[in-house]
């Protein structure tokens, strides 16, 4: 850090500096350490007597840990309960550095989003709003993780994001064409037992199967069971899903087709 000060204590020598040097490369004011040391969470690691605040490699790896903390959106006392909650320091760093990867992955979704949306605008698309926000707002992540696991959000998620402009637009064609089979189906009144619905819903459970990360891609047949009675659970239960397939009915339809298809096709009870 440049100028440190060393201070002899027995027979170790301590290094340390000034608060004006661990303001400035830091790239917050003293004033701004000052406060943390007046609400406890910051204290220098002593007090010259010239008043002079003065802090140790360890004051400045906890300083580390608050700006991470700060950065990542928590509060002062927020911050204050987690510092103190960690048992040593290497559990902190490694806690450190699963944030700071969560993070870059986070910039690395928006950074995706946004090159998409310049991609879009250049080849004369628009560009749906999914298209603009993802990774400003994964939406279904917390849905995911707690269902299937974080692996299954990060697997399918990464897939996802690397697809160029190209190959997200084509996914979506697919799948928009697989909707409307399903929903002109659903129109000309076909039965979820008949042969049209279970042909759709042999082609929605190998649509799952192309997604990796999913149970079924995953060849686990009790979660893939699970994981297709959901959605159809779902299709029914969220709003959105309602308009997707044309009507509550039109859900309930695709719904009843895959149960169908789990019993007869999946062997499941």
């Amino acid at each position: 850090m440049g100028e440190e000060v060393s201070q002899v204590t027995g027979e170790a020598m301590a290094v340390e500096w000034t608060i004006q040097q661990v303001a400035r490369r830091a790239g917050i004011t003293s004033r701004t350490l000052r406060h943390y040391d007046d609400i406890g969470l910051l204290p220098p690691s002593r007090v010259g007597a010239n008043g002079y605040r003065y802090y140790d490699v360890d004051a400045i790896a906890r300083l580390q840990r608050i700006l991470l903390l700060r950065d990542l959106g928590l509060s002062l006392p927020v911050i204050a309960e987690v510092l103190d909650r960690e048992a040593d320091e290497e559990t902190a760093l490694q806690e450190q550095i699963r944030l700071l990867e969560a993070e870059r992955e986070r910039l690395d979704r928006r950074i995706r989003a946004v090159r998409r949306t310049l991609d879009a605008r250049r080849s004369g698309h628009d560009p749906t709003m999914d298209m603009m926000l993802e990774g400003f707002n994964d939406r279904y992540e917390d849905e995911v993780v707690a269902r299937w696991g974080e692996r299954a959000f990060r697997v399918s998620n990464d897939w996802w994001h690397g697809k160029d402009l190209r190959q997200q637009l084509a996914w979506k064609r697919d799948t928009d064409e697989l909707v409307e089979a399903w929903a002109t189906a659903w129109r000309e009144g076909a039965s979820p037992f008949s042969e049209r619905a279970q042909e759709l819903a042999a082609r929605h459970v190998a649509w799952l199967g192309a997604i990796p990360g999913t149970p079924v891609a995953d060849g686990d047949h009790a979660r893939s069971v699970e994981l297709v009675r959901g959605l159809g659970d779902m299709y029914v239960s969220d709003p959105c899903f309602a308009t997707t397939y044309g009507s509550v009915e039109g859900a309930a339809f695709v719904r009843e087709a895959l149960y169908e298809y789990v019993r007869v096709s999946m062997g499941a009870p």
